[in-house]
């Protein structure tokens, strides 16, 4: 029944998507619906003729607090939400939470040890930190990317392949056609198609970080995690990680960490500013950075401190 449904609305939002309308997705309509909508692709044209403001959060943080060694408070009380298919950045001085926070969206802080945390996070409607939870499938969905490229010392095909592979891909065909899809997503496709079985080391450093991205999109991730992606790259490195983030977020809800307030501007449409563990503000990127609500925020990307 519920697929008939989707196949019904998908009809209502094809026409209106052919006539260049404005598409608004009804914020009370019924999750599992949304849900057999979410496995088509017309469901990705969907959300991005959606106004921001109108779209699902994917990405809910409530009274979210996390320690260090059960005494250091990297973070305190957090509250936020993050919207499908959107980019957020999250800013402020070095230590003030940032990392700490995204790497508990895909529990990659239970890798730590010694931690304690209470409130809660939930990804696409599921508890994270519930009982019973399964790690491994919730770092498929929300993949990272981390702040210095890490590829495998294999061929750049492998390494993209390396992820479908141990969830049980073996069809030679459907892991070329992984390889290929992940690798044109992540801008890298032309420079390394003839060069598919060369080791990934022998890439530069903008092109290891996106062979890097690659091999996160190869898992088919709903939610990419960037932890300061492009602080080791040169400029031009920079720019074409940036334009690639802006690519993306037509198919993935990209949270990025960035000491660049620059950066920020240029690819993010939500800006979160984080002081000593604390969420100080969290609004619309121009906001934040022509009208900010608190003075800390003017402060800190007025260059006073930080």
């Amino acid at each position: 029944m519920l697929k008939k449904i989707a196949s019904l609305i998908k009809g209502v939002y094809m026409s209106k998507l052919k006539e260049n309308k404005t598409v608004i997705v009804d914020e009370e309509l019924n999750q599992e619906v949304l849900k057999e909508l979410s496995e088509d692709k017309i469901y990705s044209k969907i959300v991005q003729n959606t106004p921001i403001n109108k779209r699902q959060e994917v990405i809910k943080i409530k009274d979210f607090n996390f320690y260090y060694n059960h005494s250091k408070q990297a973070l305190k009380n957090i509250n936020m939400g993050i919207k499908e298919n959107t980019v957020v950045a999250l800013i402020g001085p070095s230590g003030c939470g940032k990392s700490t926070l995204i790497r508990s969206i895909n529990r990659m802080n239970d890798l730590v040890g010694n931690i304690y945390l209470d409130g809660q996070i939930e990804v696409n409607d599921i508890k994270i930190y519930e009982k019973g939870v399964d790690v491994v499938q919730l770092r498929t969905n929300v993949g990272m990317v981390f702040q210095k490229a890490n590829p495998f010392p294999i061929s750049i095909y492998d390494n993209v392949a390396f992820g479908p592979r141990n969830q049980g891909v073996k069809d030679k065909n459907a892991l070329n056609q992984i390889v290929e899809d992940s690798l044109k997503k992540a801008a890298l496709w032309d420079d390394v198609k003839d060069y598919l079985r060369d080791s990934a080391l022998s890439l530069s450093g903008g092109q290891q970080q996106r062979l890097c991205i690659a091999r996160a999109i190869a898992m088919k991730p709903k939610i990419l995690l960037m932890d300061e992606p492009t602080s080791a790259l040169d400029p031009i490195a920079t720019l074409k990680v940036e334009e690639l983030i802006l690519k993306l977020k037509k198919d993935f809800t990209i949270v990025i960490v960035t000491h660049s307030m620059a950066q920020a501007t240029r690819v993010s449409d939500y800006t979160a500013f984080f002081l000593n563990g604390e969420l100080i503000e969290y609004d619309r990127t121009k906001k934040i950075f022509t009208n900010p609500k608190n003075k800390k925020t003017e402060d800190y990307i007025s260059g006073r401190f930080g």
